[in-house]
């Protein structure tokens, strides 16, 4: 075998070893811990953030272990989000965290947006979501991730610090327990999940959604969506 053959086989195996070693994009939304274990006051760790580190194009959000702040990943870059003095919010982009509950996907590529309707709740919202998914060849027997970006009109958020020895979960408390507010025309990049199969599980039983967001500004703000007026959003679904 002459030199030239022997250099190709050798550029050959390593390109091999090398996509071996690379961790390939899973597209099926997953999740660990539930919301009904969480109300019934069970918040321990379900998962570290940490084992997801290498996974491409990851899309994920959750709550951390004990409920003491929100998690939000995009594209792979973590914004996950505490509670601070004088309803301050503190953003690391550390995944040394663990969570409580966590809904997680990898989108290597999402098709271009759509322009929704003007909505004013989260059913309208919901509707336009299910429409759109449906005309994109989405499944929507199965949960699948999505995004958001654009101008909120009204964004009503929370990042949860929940006091230790309090046993007594409800829905208000989550919300105003911890750093809270309402952004009134801001520009803002929002992860969601929509399914219609985990309701109490990872999104509440009320909607078929679980959305975070996070804004861009010099002190940004990422949390938990709590209610959400849009005119000029863009809606990102997962190109298959």
């Amino acid at each position: 075998m002459n030199k030239l053959k022997l250099l190709l086989l050798l550029i050959i195996a390593t390109s091999v070893v090398s996509c071996a070693d690379q961790p390939t994009a899973d597209s099926t939304v997953k999740h660990q811990g539930a919301l009904r274990n969480m109300m019934s006051g069970n918040l321990e760790a379900t998962m570290s953030l940490d084992s997801l580190k290498q996974l491409p194009h990851l899309y994920a959000l959750g709550a951390l272990e004990h409920l003491k702040g929100e998690i939000q990943v995009f594209d792979g870059v973590s914004y996950v989000s505490k509670s601070g003095p004088n309803n301050n919010v503190e953003i690391a982009s550390s995944f040394n965290h663990k969570a409580s509950l966590l809904v997680y996907a990898q989108v290597p590529e999402w098709n271009y947006g759509v322009e929704l309707d003007p909505f004013s709740n989260n059913a309208e919202l919901e509707r336009q979501i299910k429409e759109a998914a449906l005309k994109n060849g989405l499944d929507v027997d199965l949960p699948f991730p999505f995004l958001l970006k654009g101008k909120a009109i009204s964004l009503d958020w929370h990042v949860i610090n929940w006091p230790k020895g309090d046993n007594v979960h409800n829905h208000k408390k989550h919300q105003e327990t911890g750093s809270n507010g309402i952004l009134k025309e801001e520009d803002v990049e929002i992860i969601g999940f929509y399914s219609e199969k985990h309701q109490a599980i990872y999104t509440h039983h009320t909607t078929f959604l679980h959305m975070h967001f996070k804004t861009d500004k010099e002190h940004p703000i990422a949390g938990h969506i709590d209610q959400l007026i849009g005119v000029d959003l863009q809606l990102y679904l997962p190109k298959i």
